[in-house]
C-alpha cells in the first residue's frame, strides 16, 4: 500500500488536468457541431437543394455518436488493461489529429464526392477520440478525489463540456464578427479546426505530468486487472450498463435540443410547414451564437453546483429531482419557442442549460461508481457513449420532424418521454455515494 501512496496525484492537479483535457476534446467536438449548422451544408455537399444539404450536414453529426461506443470499447479495453494515463494521451491525439484534418480538407467543389466521404471519416475519428476520453477523465478525477467529495471533483472533467461549448462558439462568433459571415463560410471556419493543434499540445503536456491512478495501481498489484475487460463487462455487468445508458438519455436529448435544434429553429425562416407549424423564427446567426455563449456560462456554473449537492444529498435523489424538472421543462417548451422572440429564446437556453448542468455534473461520479475497478473504464465509457446513440445521435433530426408535423409541443413531449426513461433508470439503481471504489466487487 505504501508504494502506491507515494505515487498519488494531488487531487486538485488531477482535477484541473482532466478539466483542461476534456475542454480541448469538447472544443474540437463542438466546433464541428457549429460548423455543421453554419458552414458544412454549403462546403461539403451539393448546393442544388439547400434543405437537403442541411439535412446531410446535420446527419454527419450522428456518425460520431455511433463511433463513440467503439472508442469507449477500444480505449476502455486499454484503460482497464494498461492504465488510465496512457489511454488518455492516445484519445486526445485521436481527437486532435481528426479535427486538424477536417480543417485542412478540400471542399466539394474541389474534390467532389471525396470531400463528404473524408469529412465523415474524420468525424468518425472525432467520435472515437471522445468515446475514449470521457471515461478516462472521469476516472482520474474521481479515483483521486478526497473522501466525500467524489461528485464535486467529478464535475471538473464535466466542466470541459461548457468550456468547450463556450470556446467553440466564441471562436465562431469572433471570426464572424471580424471577417463577416460570408468569409466565415468561405474559409474562416478552418481557423478553429487548425488552431486545435496548439490546444492538443497543451493537453498532452498536462497529461504527461500525471501519475497513474492509485486505485488502478492497487487493483493491478492485487491481480484484479482483466485481459479482456470489455468482454468481462458485457458478460457480468450488463445491468449497470443498461442503467447507466438510460440514466444519461435525458441529458443527451436536452443538450442537443438546446444547442442544435434550437439553433436551426431560431435561425430558420419564419415560414409554416405543410402541416401549419412554424419552421423558424428568423433570428440572426450571431445573435443566437451570443445567446449560446451566455447559456454556456450558465451551464458551467450549474455543473459545478451540482457536484456539491450530489455529494450532500446523494446522486440518486438529486438526479431524480433534476430529471423531474427536465420533464416539466419539456412540456413547457411551447411557452418559450412557440411564436418565440429573441428574449424568449434566451430564457429557454438559460433555463435549459441550467438543468443541463445539474444533470450532467454528477454523471462523472455516478457512472464509474456502478462498476468495479477492473472494468470501470470500459463500463462507464460504454454506458456514457451507448447513451449518445439512444439520446443524441438523431435528437436534432427527430426534433425537426416532430416540429414539422406537430409543432414545438411535439418536441417538448419528446424531451419529456426521454426524461421518464431516465427517471425509471434512476429509480432502479441504488445510491452510490458511499461506495468504496477500491473495495467494490
Amino acid at each position: 500500500m505504501s508504494g502506491t501512496q507515494n505515487l498519488r496525484n494531488n487531487p486538485y492537479k488531477v482535477a484541473i488536468a482532466s478539466m483542461i483535457g476534456t475542454a480541448i476534446e469538447f472544443y474540437d467536438y463542438y466546433i464541428y457541431a457549429a460548423a455543421a449548422v453554419l458552414v458544412f451544408n454549403s462546403q461539403f455537399f451539393p448546393k442544388d437543394d439547400d434543405g437537403a444539404a442541411m439535412l446531410l450536414s446535420l446527419s454527419t453529426l450522428a456518425l460520431a455518436f455511433f463511433a463513440r461506443p467503439v472508442g469507449s470499447a477500444l480505449f476502455g479495453h486499454f484503460g482497464d488493461k494498461i492504465g488510465r494515463k496512457k489511454t488518455l494521451v492516445a484519445s486526445l491525439l485521436t481527437m486532435g489529429l481528426s479535427t486538424v484534418a477536417i480543417g485542412l480538407l478540400p471542399n466539394y467543389e474541389q474534390i467532389g464526392l471525396l470531400a463528404p466521404i473524408l469529412l465523415c471519416i474524420f468525424r468518425f475519428g472525432q467520435g472515437l477520440g471522445l468515446g475514449g476520453e470521457w471515461g478516462g477523465a472521469a476516472l482520474v478525477a474521481t479515483e483521486n478525489a478526497p473522501e466525500g467529495k467524489r461528485a464535486w471533483f467529478g464535475t471538473f472533467p464535466q466542466l470541459g463540456a461548457p468550456i468547450g461549448l463556450f470556446t467553440a462558439n466564441g471562436v465562431f462568433f469572433i471570426i464572424s464578427s471580424v471577417i463577416g459571415h460570408d468569409a466565415l463560410v468561405a474559409w474562416g471556419w478552418r481557423i478553429p479546426f487548425v488552431a486545435s493543434l496548439i490546444l492538443v499540445i497543451v493537453g498532452l503536456w498536462m497529461r504527461m505530468t500525471l501519475h497513474e491512478s492509485h486505485v488502478y495501481k492497487e487493483a493491478e498489484q492485487q491481480g484484479k486487472t482483466k485481459d479482456a475487460p470489455v468482454k468481462e463487462v458485457f458478460k457480468n455487468h450488463m445491468k449497470p450498463i443498461l442503467q447507466g445508458t438510460f440514466i444519461m438519455v435525458a441529458t443527451y436529448v436536452l443538450f442537443y435540443l438546446m444547442t442544435a435544434f434550437a439553433q436551426v429553429y431560431s435561425r430558420g425562416k419564419p415560414v409554416l410547414s405543410e402541416y401549419g407549424h412554424a419552421m423558424g423564427l428568423g433570428i440572426q446567426p450571431n445573435t443566437f451564437t451570443g445567446f449560446l455563449l451566455i447559456g454556456a456560462v450558465v451551464f458551467g456554473i450549474f455543473t459545478s453546483v451540482s457536484g456539491v449537492y450530489a455529494d450532500k444529498m446523494g446522486r440518486r435523489k438529486f438526479l431524480i429531482i433534476v430529471t423531474s424538472a427536465i420533464i416539466v421543462f419539456g412540456l413547457c417548451m411551447p411557452l418559450f419557442l412557440q411564436n418565440g422572440t429573441p428574449m424568449s429564446v434566451l430564457a429557454f437556453l438559460i433555463i435549459g442549460l441550467a438543468l443541463m448542468g445539474l444533470t450532467f455534473g454528477p454523471m462523472a461520479a455516478l457512472l464509474p461508481e456502478l462498476f468495479p475497478t477492473e472494468v470501470r473504464y470500459s463500463g462507464a465509457s460504454l454506458a456514457y457513449n451507448l447513451s449518445s446513440i439512444v439520446g443524441a445521435s438523431i435528437a436534432t433530426l427527430v426534433a425537426m420532424k416532430l416540429n414539422q408535423h406537430y409543432g414545438i409541443i411535439g418536441v417538448g413531449i419528446y424531451l419529456a418521454v426521454n426524461g421518464v426513461l431516465t427517471l425509471i433508470a434512476l429509480i432502479s439503481t441504488h445510491e452510490t455515494k458511499n461506495v468504496d471504489l477500491i473495495a467494490m466487487k
